[in-house]
């Protein structure tokens, strides 16, 4: 589904900002797989910004649950839905672990993750088995946090951010994708599911792994006023926050996880090899 002209039969265009999207398209889908969303730290929270990371999730999700609770009244089969959401669900956790049990916390991104995850409702409604991804950082020289970090510390530039004692939720791009397809098959598991590593990390801990992977000192750090001037709300909601959240659902359903640990799913991530 693109936003864009289709570039083959492969491809379906859709709009949801003016509820654009042909019924018939998902009247047979075995499942649907929803994660578009503006990216968070892409510019600097201003409200108008904020309100377009808002509705980039509502607006679409809600076109998507609606559009299947529509075919299932026509009498197609509820399809599985996979849809997006996120560990900013749990606010500031401190130290303390976080599954997914854990109660929303306060902020523009919790608030923004119960909207998202209220957004399904039609589809649940109509029998579709529902599953909310939790997502942490997504660790990809492609895209995301650490592609914005990296060249920093390959020029012995990096540091942690602020104290570096938050823990910091994070998940390999394979290990991301892998629990996606996981879920496609888990046929009980619905609900909210935490896409994260098993072993959470602080910021410190993630910087010296990152300088160890990369050869190179990561002796600069970036106190918090900097990051506030920077980012916004961005940065106590989003980089300063500690959240240490943990895969209950996944680990209890046995996902195998390919990158558990901070340092191998960093080498993976930039194709790095252990000594060099």
């Amino acid at each position: 589904m693109v936003r864009r002209p289709p570039r083959g039969p492969d491809e379906l265009r859709w709009d949801p900002t003016v509820r654009q999207l042909d019924p018939g398209a998902l009247a047979d889908a075995d499942a649907v797989v929803h994660l578009a969303g503006a990216g968070l730290g892409d510019r600097r929270w201003n409200a108008a910004y904020q309100q377009r990371i808002l509705d980039s999730r509502v607006a679409g999700t809600t076109l998507i649950a609606e559009t299947i609770a529509a075919n299932v009244a026509a009498g197609a089969a509820p399809p599985v839905l996979l849809s997006g959401s996120a560990v900013g669900w749990y606010g500031e956790t401190g130290d303390t672990a976080a599954d997914e049990t854990y109660p929303a916390g306060p902020g523009f991104l919790a608030g923004v993750v119960r909207a998202w995850e209220s957004s399904t409702q039609a589809a649940e409604d109509a029998g579709c088995r529902v599953a909310h991804l939790r997502t942490g950082v997504v660790l990809s020289a492609a895209g995301g946090a650490l592609r914005r970090q990296l060249p920093l510390f390959r020029l012995g530039l990096g540091g942690r951010l602020g104290s570096g004692r938050q823990w910091l939720s994070w998940i390999s791009l394979v290990d991301e994708v892998n629990a996606i397809r996981f879920l496609l098959d888990a046929d009980r598991l619905a609900g909210p599911v935490n896409l994260v590593s098993p072993r959470p990390v602080t910021n410190a801990a993630f910087t010296q792994a990152l300088s160890r992977v990369l050869r190179r000192p990561a002796l600069l750090p970036v106190p918090a006023p900097a990051l506030r001037l920077a980012l916004d709300g961005f940065a106590d909601e989003g980089v300063l926050v500690s959240q240490r959240v943990t895969p209950g659902v996944l680990v209890a359903a046995g996902f195998p996880y390919a990158h558990p640990e901070i340092e191998p799913a960093l080498r993976a991530a930039i194709n790095q090899p252990a000594g060099g």
